[in-house]
Protein backbone atom coordinates (compact mmCIF):
# COMPACT_ATOMS: atom_id res chain seq x y z
CA UNK A 1 0.00 0.00 0.00
CA UNK A 2 3.01 2.25 0.05
CA UNK A 3 4.19 4.47 2.90
CA UNK A 4 1.20 6.84 3.04
CA UNK A 5 -1.39 5.81 5.57
CA UNK A 6 -4.89 5.53 4.16
CA UNK A 7 -7.37 8.03 5.57
CA UNK A 8 -10.05 5.72 6.91
CA UNK A 9 -13.56 6.28 8.27
CA UNK A 10 -15.10 3.49 10.34
CA UNK A 11 -18.85 2.81 10.58
CA UNK A 12 -20.14 0.38 13.22
CA UNK A 13 -22.69 0.22 16.01
CA UNK A 14 -22.74 -2.82 18.36
CA UNK A 15 -19.92 -3.43 20.81
CA UNK A 16 -19.11 -6.83 19.33
CA UNK A 17 -17.73 -5.09 16.21
CA UNK A 18 -14.93 -3.54 18.31
CA UNK A 19 -12.37 -6.11 17.05
CA UNK A 20 -12.68 -4.58 13.57
CA UNK A 21 -11.99 -1.05 14.77
CA UNK A 22 -9.17 -2.27 17.02
CA UNK A 23 -7.57 -4.16 14.13
CA UNK A 24 -7.50 -0.97 12.07
CA UNK A 25 -6.12 1.04 14.99
CA UNK A 26 -3.37 -1.52 15.57
CA UNK A 27 -2.32 -1.60 11.92
CA UNK A 28 0.05 1.12 10.80
CA UNK A 29 -1.45 1.41 7.35
CA UNK A 30 -4.67 3.16 8.35
CA UNK A 31 -5.25 6.64 9.72
CA UNK A 32 -8.70 6.53 11.38
CA UNK A 33 -10.00 10.07 10.91
CA UNK A 34 -13.57 9.50 12.12
CA UNK A 35 -15.91 6.90 13.59
CA UNK A 36 -19.65 6.86 12.86
CA UNK A 37 -21.49 4.94 15.56
CA UNK A 38 -24.19 5.04 18.23
CA UNK A 39 -23.77 5.74 21.93
CA UNK A 40 -22.21 2.42 22.87
CA UNK A 41 -18.65 1.26 23.56
CA UNK A 42 -17.33 2.08 20.08
CA UNK A 43 -17.80 5.79 20.75
CA UNK A 44 -15.78 5.46 23.94
CA UNK A 45 -13.06 3.49 22.17
CA UNK A 46 -12.79 6.14 19.46
CA UNK A 47 -12.66 8.98 21.98
CA UNK A 48 -9.91 7.20 23.91
CA UNK A 49 -7.84 7.35 20.72
CA UNK A 50 -8.68 10.99 20.05
CA UNK A 51 -10.83 10.15 17.03
CA UNK A 52 -13.75 12.34 15.98
CA UNK A 53 -17.09 10.61 16.65
CA UNK A 54 -20.28 11.15 14.65
CA UNK A 55 -23.63 9.81 15.86
CA UNK A 56 -26.18 10.74 13.18
CA UNK A 57 -29.74 9.48 13.43
CA UNK A 58 -29.87 9.05 9.64
CA UNK A 59 -27.59 9.48 6.64
CA UNK A 60 -30.37 9.98 4.12
CA UNK A 61 -31.34 13.63 4.44
CA UNK A 62 -28.68 15.12 6.71
CA UNK A 63 -26.74 17.36 4.35
CA UNK A 64 -24.58 18.66 7.19
CA UNK A 65 -23.39 15.15 8.03
CA UNK A 66 -22.66 14.49 4.37
CA UNK A 67 -20.63 17.68 4.01
CA UNK A 68 -18.60 16.84 7.11
CA UNK A 69 -18.03 13.33 5.78
CA UNK A 70 -16.99 14.72 2.40
CA UNK A 71 -14.54 17.11 4.05
CA UNK A 72 -12.83 14.20 5.78
CA UNK A 73 -11.61 13.13 2.30
CA UNK A 74 -11.37 9.44 3.19
CA UNK A 75 -9.44 7.04 0.99
CA UNK A 76 -11.51 4.11 2.24
CA UNK A 77 -14.42 3.41 4.58
CA UNK A 78 -14.80 0.26 6.66
CA UNK A 79 -18.24 -0.86 7.82
CA UNK A 80 -19.23 -3.45 10.44
CA UNK A 81 -22.91 -3.85 11.39
CA UNK A 82 -23.66 -0.15 11.08
CA UNK A 83 -27.36 -0.58 10.35
CA UNK A 84 -27.86 2.43 8.08
CA UNK A 85 -28.15 2.62 4.29
CA UNK A 86 -25.48 4.50 2.32
CA UNK A 87 -26.67 6.60 -0.60
CA UNK A 88 -24.66 6.93 -3.80
CA UNK A 89 -23.31 10.33 -2.82
CA UNK A 90 -21.61 8.74 0.21
CA UNK A 91 -20.41 5.70 -1.72
CA UNK A 92 -18.78 7.85 -4.40
CA UNK A 93 -16.50 9.76 -2.02
CA UNK A 94 -13.72 7.33 -0.97
CA UNK A 95 -11.30 6.24 -3.67
CA UNK A 96 -11.40 2.61 -2.58
CA UNK A 97 -15.07 2.58 -1.68
CA UNK A 98 -16.86 1.18 1.36
CA UNK A 99 -15.57 -2.20 2.53
CA UNK A 100 -17.98 -4.19 4.69
CA UNK A 101 -17.29 -6.95 7.21
CA UNK A 102 -20.41 -9.14 7.00
CA UNK A 103 -20.99 -12.16 9.31
CA UNK A 104 -22.20 -14.75 6.81
CA UNK A 105 -21.01 -16.58 3.71
CA UNK A 106 -22.61 -14.36 1.10
CA UNK A 107 -24.89 -14.44 -0.81
CA UNK A 108 -26.50 -16.38 2.05
CA UNK A 109 -28.12 -14.35 4.83
CA UNK A 110 -28.04 -10.83 3.50
CA UNK A 111 -29.62 -8.20 5.71
CA UNK A 112 -29.76 -7.24 9.39
CA UNK A 113 -29.66 -10.57 11.27
CA UNK A 114 -27.33 -13.12 9.62
CA UNK A 115 -25.98 -14.58 12.87
CA UNK A 116 -29.38 -14.87 14.52
CA UNK A 117 -30.87 -16.45 11.41
CA UNK A 118 -28.06 -19.02 11.18
CA UNK A 119 -28.66 -20.00 14.81
CA UNK A 120 -32.43 -20.08 14.40
CA UNK A 121 -32.02 -22.41 11.43
CA UNK A 122 -29.69 -24.68 13.38
CA UNK A 123 -26.75 -24.16 11.02
CA UNK A 124 -23.48 -25.81 12.00
CA UNK A 125 -21.35 -23.45 9.94
CA UNK A 126 -21.35 -19.83 8.84
CA UNK A 127 -18.54 -17.39 8.12
CA UNK A 128 -17.26 -13.88 7.58
CA UNK A 129 -17.23 -12.04 4.27
CA UNK A 130 -15.29 -8.98 3.15
CA UNK A 131 -17.24 -7.18 0.45
CA UNK A 132 -17.69 -3.85 -1.28
CA UNK A 133 -20.89 -1.97 -0.54
CA UNK A 134 -23.18 -0.81 -3.34
CA UNK A 135 -26.64 0.73 -3.19
CA UNK A 136 -28.38 -2.59 -2.47
CA UNK A 137 -28.24 -4.45 0.85
CA UNK A 138 -25.21 -6.78 1.02
CA UNK A 139 -25.29 -7.01 -2.76
CA UNK A 140 -21.82 -5.78 -3.69
CA UNK A 141 -18.86 -7.81 -4.96
CA UNK A 142 -16.85 -10.06 -2.66
CA UNK A 143 -13.18 -9.68 -1.78
CA UNK A 144 -12.77 -12.64 0.60
CA UNK A 145 -14.66 -15.14 2.75
CA UNK A 146 -13.71 -17.49 5.56
CA UNK A 147 -15.77 -20.24 7.21
CA UNK A 148 -16.60 -20.41 10.91
CA UNK A 149 -17.69 -23.47 12.91
CA UNK A 150 -20.66 -22.46 15.07
CA UNK A 151 -20.29 -25.47 17.34
CA UNK A 152 -22.47 -26.07 20.39
CA UNK A 153 -22.86 -24.27 23.66
CA UNK A 154 -21.83 -20.78 22.57
CA UNK A 155 -24.43 -18.03 22.88
CA UNK A 156 -25.27 -15.27 20.41
CA UNK A 157 -22.97 -12.69 21.98
CA UNK A 158 -19.97 -15.03 22.05
CA UNK A 159 -20.51 -16.13 18.46
CA UNK A 160 -20.93 -12.52 17.32
CA UNK A 161 -17.67 -11.51 19.00
CA UNK A 162 -15.81 -14.44 17.47
CA UNK A 163 -17.23 -13.86 13.99
CA UNK A 164 -16.26 -10.20 13.96
CA UNK A 165 -12.87 -11.15 15.38
CA UNK A 166 -12.48 -13.51 12.44
CA UNK A 167 -13.74 -10.79 10.11
CA UNK A 168 -11.24 -8.30 11.52
CA UNK A 169 -8.30 -10.60 10.80
CA UNK A 170 -9.63 -11.35 7.33
CA UNK A 171 -10.07 -7.63 6.65
CA UNK A 172 -6.48 -6.77 7.57
CA UNK A 173 -5.26 -9.72 5.51
CA UNK A 174 -7.39 -8.76 2.48
CA UNK A 175 -7.11 -4.97 2.25
CA UNK A 176 -3.48 -4.76 1.04
CA UNK A 177 -4.24 -7.07 -1.88
CA UNK A 178 -7.40 -5.15 -2.74
CA UNK A 179 -5.69 -1.75 -2.55
CA UNK A 180 -2.72 -3.02 -4.53
CA UNK A 181 -4.91 -4.56 -7.22
CA UNK A 182 -3.94 -8.18 -6.60
CA UNK A 183 -7.37 -9.09 -5.20
CA UNK A 184 -10.13 -8.47 -7.73
CA UNK A 185 -13.74 -8.00 -6.56
CA UNK A 186 -15.94 -10.86 -7.74
CA UNK A 187 -19.68 -10.64 -8.20
CA UNK A 188 -21.91 -12.65 -5.89
CA UNK A 189 -24.17 -15.34 -7.28
CA UNK A 190 -27.35 -13.33 -6.79
CA UNK A 191 -29.54 -16.30 -7.78
CA UNK A 192 -28.54 -17.97 -4.49
CA UNK A 193 -29.19 -14.96 -2.27
CA UNK A 194 -31.21 -15.41 0.92
CA UNK A 195 -32.39 -12.59 3.15
CA UNK A 196 -32.82 -11.98 6.86
CA UNK A 197 -35.14 -9.71 8.81
CA UNK A 198 -35.18 -7.67 12.00
CA UNK A 199 -36.55 -9.94 14.72
CA UNK A 200 -39.22 -8.53 17.01
CA UNK A 201 -40.57 -9.39 20.43
CA UNK A 202 -43.32 -11.41 18.76
CA UNK A 203 -40.74 -13.71 17.18
CA UNK A 204 -39.54 -14.63 20.65
CA UNK A 205 -42.69 -16.34 21.90
CA UNK A 206 -41.99 -20.02 22.40
CA UNK A 207 -44.31 -22.65 20.98
CA UNK A 208 -43.96 -25.63 23.31
CA UNK A 209 -45.33 -27.92 20.60
CA UNK A 210 -42.16 -27.37 18.56
CA UNK A 211 -39.37 -29.97 18.76
CA UNK A 212 -36.87 -29.43 21.58
CA UNK A 213 -34.05 -28.58 19.15
CA UNK A 214 -36.11 -25.87 17.45
CA UNK A 215 -37.04 -24.31 20.79
CA UNK A 216 -33.37 -24.34 21.80
CA UNK A 217 -32.37 -22.75 18.50
CA UNK A 218 -34.89 -19.94 19.07
CA UNK A 219 -33.68 -19.29 22.62
CA UNK A 220 -30.07 -19.27 21.46
CA UNK A 221 -30.72 -17.03 18.46
CA UNK A 222 -32.92 -14.37 20.04
CA UNK A 223 -31.14 -13.68 23.34
CA UNK A 224 -30.33 -11.18 24.65
CA UNK A 225 -32.43 -9.25 22.10
CA UNK A 226 -35.34 -9.30 21.35
CA UNK A 227 -35.56 -12.14 23.87
CA UNK A 228 -37.62 -15.32 24.12
CA UNK A 229 -40.62 -15.67 26.37
CA UNK A 230 -43.64 -17.68 27.37
CA UNK A 231 -46.76 -17.28 29.48
CA UNK A 232 -47.08 -18.86 32.90
CA UNK A 233 -50.65 -19.59 33.92
CA UNK A 234 -51.23 -20.48 37.54
CA UNK A 235 -53.24 -23.63 38.11
CA UNK A 236 -56.90 -22.82 37.44
CA UNK A 237 -56.14 -19.19 36.50
CA UNK A 238 -57.72 -17.41 33.57
CA UNK A 239 -55.80 -16.05 30.57
CA UNK A 240 -55.93 -12.58 32.12
CA UNK A 241 -54.06 -13.80 35.20
CA UNK A 242 -51.02 -15.12 33.38
CA UNK A 243 -47.46 -13.86 33.87
CA UNK A 244 -44.69 -13.48 31.32
CA UNK A 245 -41.51 -15.48 31.83
CA UNK A 246 -38.47 -14.51 29.78
CA UNK A 247 -36.46 -17.61 28.89
CA UNK A 248 -32.84 -16.40 28.93
CA UNK A 249 -30.85 -19.57 28.24
CA UNK A 250 -31.24 -23.31 27.75
CA UNK A 251 -29.40 -26.41 26.59
CA UNK A 252 -30.10 -29.77 25.01
CA UNK A 253 -29.24 -32.77 27.21
CA UNK A 254 -29.82 -36.27 25.81
CA UNK A 255 -32.21 -34.85 23.25
CA UNK A 256 -34.31 -33.00 25.80
CA UNK A 257 -34.60 -29.26 26.38
CA UNK A 258 -33.39 -28.02 29.74
CA UNK A 259 -34.10 -24.41 30.68
CA UNK A 260 -31.10 -22.86 32.45
CA UNK A 261 -32.05 -19.29 33.35
CA UNK A 262 -35.26 -17.26 33.34
CA UNK A 263 -36.44 -13.79 34.29
CA UNK A 264 -39.90 -13.00 35.63
CA UNK A 265 -41.41 -9.60 34.86
CA UNK A 266 -39.90 -6.99 37.16
CA UNK A 267 -37.47 -9.51 38.70
CA UNK A 268 -33.79 -10.34 38.33
CA UNK A 269 -32.55 -13.17 36.15
CA UNK A 270 -32.40 -16.46 38.07
CA UNK A 271 -31.52 -20.12 37.53
CA UNK A 272 -34.57 -22.14 36.55
CA UNK A 273 -33.84 -24.50 39.44
CA UNK A 274 -34.30 -21.59 41.85
CA UNK A 275 -37.66 -20.82 40.26
CA UNK A 276 -38.72 -24.45 40.70
CA UNK A 277 -37.80 -24.39 44.39
CA UNK A 278 -40.09 -21.40 44.84
CA UNK A 279 -42.88 -23.02 42.81
CA UNK A 280 -43.01 -26.66 43.99
CA UNK A 281 -46.37 -27.22 42.29
CA UNK A 282 -45.12 -26.06 38.87
CA UNK A 283 -46.07 -28.21 35.88
CA UNK A 284 -44.83 -27.75 32.31
CA UNK A 285 -48.45 -27.62 31.14
CA UNK A 286 -48.70 -24.20 32.79
CA UNK A 287 -46.46 -22.72 30.08
CA UNK A 288 -48.47 -21.35 27.17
Amino acid sequence: MGERRLKTVFFGTPGFTAPVLKALLNNGGYDIVAVFTGRGPLAKLAEEHGIKVYQPVSLKKDDLVFEEFKNLKPDICVVAAYGKIFSKRFLDIPRYGFVNVHPSLLPEYRGPSPIQTALLNGDKETGAAIMLIDEKIDHGPLLAEEKYDIGVGKDLVEISEELFGLGAKLLIKTLPGYIGGDIKPREQDHSKATFTKIFTRGDGRINWNDPAQEIYNRIRALNPEPGTWTLLRSSGASEEQTKIINIKSAEIVNGKLQIKTIQMEGKKEMPFEEFLRGHPDFDISQLK
